[in-house]
């Protein structure tokens, strides 16, 4: 199901960062996520509600220019 708050999201194994592209077009970067909780947003419903439970307060970010 398409989000109405992301517009896009993937991840880089190599240094376990999950990459965030919002609707709004900011960009963010979560450090140090875990494969399996990329891969459980990736299979979750609601990829905006997985992200605020799981994502959000639990991994250092840092916004990308």
């Amino acid at each position: 199901m398409p989000s109405s708050v992301i517009s896009y999201f993937n991840y880089d194994g190599d240094t376990e960062t999950l990459r965030v592209v919002y609707v709004s077009g900011m960009v963010y970067d979560y450090k140090k996520v875990p494969l399996e909780v990329y891969q459980a947003m990736k299979a979750s419903f609601s990829k905006g509600t997985f992200l605020n439970k799981y994502v959000k307060g639990n991994f250092e970010f840092e916004k990308v220019d």
